[in-house]
């Protein structure tokens, strides 16, 4: 079933799961009708993901994309085994009967929308209560007074992560705001995907990196790195998830969230600083009723997007995520 041919197919899809500021960081390998999932180890972010939790959850987003790949080939996994192996992920074992995965549409549109978003109407909230009722997993908030006061937490968080030089350097690692930096159109996040112009994201670069100090010195640095106009425009959703999952099933779930989003018209961005941050993660479950047992993962500002979103992909090419067998050393 799994040729050559099929595979960089699959593969071409699957890529288009997120990733933790993109990093790209699972890669793939055949072996008959079973698919190892393998991480690239050189992917990681020491300072905002010490535990590695954020790049096991994409991993989990980029096996629920190989799901949902297969299911339009009437393929599916009937068994997915975590391994324990060093830079092996999981095997997914692979059989016929898939049937089309109703979330497949979404997958080519979605993308992260760090714009602002339209004043909601009657349209946009109807949409907002059907993504409630059709995830368990996510507490949908539209009320102006509630999302503005979580706006103003975002930038509180984002600003606690900026101050610390190790993170802030590791994001701007990631960062691509210039044609010629490197990665630039392959991974990262890039001024296009962070809706910036090019002035914005020459002062962006700035700002972060040698002015980030003397900025913060003199008061400057939170107002110029604030988000919280964006954030307050739309409306917010908390993705809460079991508090013993394995990181790997909230990545699929995960996924399916957002692409459920998409399916729905919604326009989204995770806002992650507001689950990483613990004094932002206490708040946020205390205030909208969390459910006990359950955790929250993550947080995303969703609406109806200010213009049109762009459909680009930055991913990597699909034979630089195929590992040939024997290959891993």
């Amino acid at each position: 079933m799994l040729d050559r041919e099929m595979l960089e197919e699959l593969v071409a899809e699957a890529r288009l799961a997120p990733s933790v500021h993109n990093i790209q960081p699972t890669r793939w390998q055949r072996d008959a009708d079973t698919l190892l999932v393998l991480a690239d180890e050189t992917r990681r972010l020491p300072a905002a993901d010490p535990s590695g939790h954020d790049v096991r959850l994409s991993h989990g987003a980029a096996i629920e994309g190989m799901s949902i790949a297969l299911s339009r080939r009437g393929l599916r996994i009937p068994r997915i085994e975590i391994a324990a192996g060093p830079g092996v992920v999981a095997r997914l074992s692979v059989e016929t009967g898939g049937t089309p995965d109703p979330l497949a549409a979404a997958v080519a549109t979605r993308m992260s929308w760090r714009g602002a978003f339209q004043p909601p109407d009657h349209a946009t909230q109807g949409r907002l209560e059907s993504l409630d009722s059709e995830r368990d997993d996510l507490i949908v908030i539209s009320q102006r007074d509630a999302v503005t006061a979580i706006a103003d937490l975002g930038d509180r968080a984002a600003y606690h992560a900026l101050c610390d030089g190790a993170q802030r350097e590791e994001l701007l690692h990631w960062m691509r705001l210039r044609p010629g930096d490197a990665g630039h159109g392959r991974d990262g996040l890039d001024a296009e995907a962070l809706a910036l112009g090019r002035i914005e994201a020459l002062g962006a670069a700035w700002v972060l990196g040698p002015l980030f100090p003397l900025l913060r010195r003199i008061g400057l640095a939170a107002p110029l790195t604030s988000d919280r106009a964006k954030t307050a425009s739309g409306a917010i959703a908390l993705f809460h998830r079991p508090a013993r999952e394995d990181p790997l099933e909230t990545g699929q779930a995960f996924y399916r969230a957002w692409l459920t989003m998409e399916k729905l018209r919604l326009a989204a961005c995770p806002v992650s600083v507001l689950a990483d941050w613990p004094e932002a993660n206490r708040m946020l479950v205390a205030q909208h009723a969390v459910p006990a047992g359950r955790r929250l993962v993550n947080v995303f500002r969703l609406g109806v997007a200010v213009g049109a979103p762009s459909m680009r992909h930055v991913r990597l090419p699909v034979h630089e995520l195929i590992i040939e067998a024997g290959s891993m050393g």
